[in-house]
């Protein structure tokens, strides 16, 4: 099972969410420990650098990368699906 992380951008982010989005975004995250690349998981190409995935929750996307070594998920960035690529 993996860590998780998440960035300050994110936390704060989903911090100011209502409670029910907040669950579904919990909820997905806790799905990433168990298996990090789930089918509907895709990669973000904006991001040649990294390697940043991207899930869907509703209207939101959760951007993470994995780092395999220290068995570590870390959000990047949770947003609205069209402000999270700005």
């Amino acid at each position: 099972m993996f860590s998780l992380k998440f960035s300050n951008r994110a936390a704060k982010f989903v911090k100011r969410l209502e409670q029910k989005s907040k669950d579904r975004i919990e909820k997905k995250t806790r799905e990433l420990q168990e298996n990090p690349f789930p089918k509907e998981a895709m990669r973000v190409e904006s991001y040649k650098d990294y390697k940043i995935f991207r899930v869907r929750v509703g209207d939101f996307r959760i951007l993470y990368s994995v780092d395999f070594k220290d068995k570590l998920i870390i959000i990047v960035d949770v947003g609205k699906r069209n402000k999270i690529y700005d």
